[in-house]
């Protein structure tokens, strides 16, 4: 059983801290979204700076390779300047990278994406910190899903809208014109860090971003929200990587990541060849899968509940599977297949964190297992963009994208359901706490 929380870390005696998840859901909208705005105009974008899909894969590439390589950094900022600001550090840095973006060329175009990528990173660490240290414990799973399911919304209203925008103003201005959505990030963070600065809250070690005393021990109930990000302080010690399970978790992930980032930067252009989509219909089909994964957030912790553990995995393969098989053979049904694979991309990431706490026999290890994860997920996954993009440009089609996506939808399926062979084993020995 885990420890009483003291006040400051979300106890369940505490009032539930309103304008903080305000805040963090406002602040998410700015989190995906300004990596995915640019897919539904990405022909334009190339058309305009006259390069080839290879390097406007590198436009959403960018980014997800910042996740990879830069979340020790991360770590550091959000222990110096406190969570708090940290997370303003990551709005200000989406609207300087949102303005360079704005700029003529294509290296400034790319500068701009990484330091939009550089910015999220941030965020991507510290939001999850803040759940768990001011969400009292029995509403951490709740704002946790709400969290994930407004990352999606922010995706899903720039996929559905940037391309009409763009038909009136040009892309950059319709890029430009999100940064209204990291400003009212800015404002309402702006009003609780005011707020909290009167109170004197900020200090000690709700102002580090240090582990607070009530996540020392993690019950079952909380095991969606702990594992979505901790902080990635990297053991030295040699056992987690010689355990199979950590390296199928691992190779799942970046499967996971390679198929989302491939597939939700050439969406569009898929749309528009296969089936004659103009860019704002085209934004549309796109918007699809982003938007039924806001419901798969809520899905997959009620199927974690209620149904054995080999549900949801399984599950998740499936819809994988549906997706790039559906794809490939039946493109004309692309809204049905898109529907699958967003319940697949919002659930897989909720089960296999899931599936970190559990493995993890020490919260240490945990951490150290996370940020493995996650830091060679996206390392690995973000590749998968420019080499669809590299084989659509060698084939003249989308037949090779697809086929190499199938491909990783199986590998995905293997590493998903090994690993949790691994884990009903490990789930059947009590860990420490």
């Amino acid at each position: 059983m885990s420890p009483p929380a003291p006040p400051h870390a979300g106890g369940a005696g505490r009032a539930f801290p309103f304008l903080v998840v305000i805040g963090l859901l406002v602040a998410a909208l700015s989190l995906r979204g300004p990596i995915v705005a640019p897919t539904p105009v990405i022909r334009q974008i190339e058309d305009d700076l006259g390069i080839g899909a290879a390097s406007a894969g590198l436009l959403t590439t960018a980014p997800v390779l910042m996740f990879a390589l830069l979340t020790p950094i991360a770590a550091l900022v959000i222990r110096r300047a406190g969570a708090e600001l940290a997370l303003l550090v990551t709005l200000s840095g989406v609207l300087l990278g949102t303005a360079i973006r704005a700029l003529p060329g294509y290296p400034a175009v790319l500068t701009g994406m990484i330091v939009i990528g550089a910015a999220i990173t941030i965020g991507n660490v510290v939001i999850p910190v803040v759940i768990r240290r001011d969400v009292p414990p029995d509403r951490v799973a709740f704002v946790t899903a709400s969290y994930t399911a407004t990352l999606n919304a922010g995706s899903l209203v720039t996929s559905l809208l940037t391309a009409p925008i763009a038909e009136v103003v040009g892309w950059n201005l319709a890029l430009v014109g999100w940064s209204v959505l990291t400003f009212a990030g800015v404002a309402v963070w702006s009003v609780h860090l005011a707020r909290e600065r009167r109170r004197g809250a900020l200090r000690g070690e709700r102002f580090s971003g240090a582990p607070s005393t009530a996540s020392a021990g993690v019950t079952p109930v909380d095991d969606v929200a702990a594992l979505t990000g901790p902080l990635p302080v990297v053991s030295t010690r040699g056992g987690v990587f010689r355990r199979p399970v950590v390296w199928l978790l691992l190779g799942a992930f970046s499967l996971q990541v390679t198929i989302y980032y491939a597939l939700s930067t050439w969406l569009p252009s898929i749309g528009a060849d296969e089936l004659g989509l103009d860019r704002s219909g085209a934004g549309a089909l796109a918007s699809i899968f982003q938007g039924v994964a806001i419901a798969g957030s809520f899905l997959v912790p009620v199927l974690a509940r209620y149904t054995p553990r080999i549900v949801v995995p399984l599950t998740i393969s499936a819809c994988w599977l549906t997706l790039t098989a559906g794809m490939l053979w039946a493109p004309e049904l692309m809204w049905v297949w898109l529907s699958f694979g967003a319940l697949a991309h919002a659930g897989g990431f909720v089960a296999i964190f899931s599936a970190v706490v559990t493995v993890a026999r020490t919260d240490a290890e945990a951490t150290t297992i996370s940020a493995l994860v996650q830091g060679g997920g996206y390392g690995i996954g973000a590749f998968g963009a420019p080499i669809a993009g590299a084989l659509h440009e060698a084939t003249g089609g989308w037949q090779g994208p697809l086929v190499l996506m199938l491909v990783v939808a199986v590998g995905y399926a293997v590493a998903i359901l090994a690993a949790m062979a691994f884990v009903a084993r490990a789930n059947a020995v009590p860990r420490p706490h």
